[in-house]
């Protein structure tokens, strides 16, 4: 691209920005090419998906003051996504493209590799060895290539040979994954981060509950009367009021059932427990006849 034309370049991609309310950078550093492209066909429509050197990004977004803020996240290799779709949803749109990843020798893993053991679909023969030659151990068992027990055959950070990248790609092992997203977002005024874009309706709602849940309990505490937590305080005045009212035996309407209740538990629990002392009468004792002297 010869002067003239990177200057018309700039000058088209400045007035494509304006014509667009959301103004999104994606980074590609770290995607395959493939997945590249499966965002940009997704994307066909109404968004506009530019590649460019990042010199020709970075005049066209110092048009505006607005636009310039997102000069820090422009690192590496990446595109310009303009669009009139709504931040979040057109980052959620975007990061939603995945794609399963081999490992690749002399690569470092970003996490541990692991082989599970059990038996497996590979025809014994150079098979055998190559696993042997990735550290997996193996038995031939009823003509069935199987792994004898589980194994991490790559720690986090280290170095992936070439023997353990034949034997993942023998096991159909796929231990990586790419994906697609927006590193920043202009947008309204407004400028969204990664960590903002993140951010769901679920995760909103329940950041709302806990905050709420947080707050009443703190206002319950300090004696705080809200619209939240009346109901509780009436409910404890009430039962208190009670409480008073049973000790004093005040007689007074909704103390008075409950005093009586009372008693007659009371009157039950003594029966229950006192002996019955039931006396019979004596009977008159028979007169004596006078004796004839």
């Amino acid at each position: 691209m010869i002067k003239a034309q990177k200057v018309e370049f700039v000058k088209r991609l400045k007035q494509d920005i304006k014509k667009y309310k959301t103004v999104g950078v994606m980074p590609l550093d770290a995607l395959p090419d493939r997945l590249t492209q499966k965002v940009r066909n997704q994307l066909k429509g109404d968004t506009t998906f530019v590649v460019a050197r990042k010199s020709l990004i970075m005049r066209a977004i110092e048009g505006s003051e607005e636009t310039k803020r997102l000069e820090p996240f422009i690192t590496g290799n990446v595109a310009l996504v303009l669009s009139n779709k709504d931040p979040v949803e057109l980052h959620q749109l975007i990061s939603s493209n995945k794609l399963k990843l081999g490992a690749k020798p002399n690569q470092l893993s970003p996490e541990d590799i692991h082989v599970a053991a059990g038996e497996t679909t590979i025809q014994p023969g150079q098979a055998v060895t190559d696993l042997k030659a990735g550290g997996i151990d193996v038995q031939i068992q009823k003509g069935k290539v199987v792994i004898s027990k589980d194994k991490v055959v790559v720690k986090k950070g280290e170095k992936i040979s070439l023997g353990v990248t034949k034997a993942l790609k023998l096991l159909d092992i796929q231990p990586f994954s790419a994906q697609a997203g927006l590193s920043a977002v202009y947008s309204g005024s407004l400028l969204f981060t990664k960590q903002a874009l993140a951010v769901t309706p679920a995760m909103l709602t329940e950041e709302i509950v806990r905050s709420f849940n947080v707050a009443n309990n703190l206002t319950t505490q300090a004696g705080i009367v809200t619209q939240y937590n009346v109901s509780g305080f009436i409910r404890k005045a009430y039962l208190s009021a009670l409480g008073v009212g049973l000790e004093g035996k005040v007689y007074e309407p909704g103390i008075v059932d409950k005093l009586i209740a009372q008693a007659v538990m009371q009157a039950i629990a003594l029966n229950k427990v006192a002996p019955e002392t039931v006396t019979a009468a004596p009977a008159d004792a028979p007169k004596e006849e006078p004796k004839n002297a």
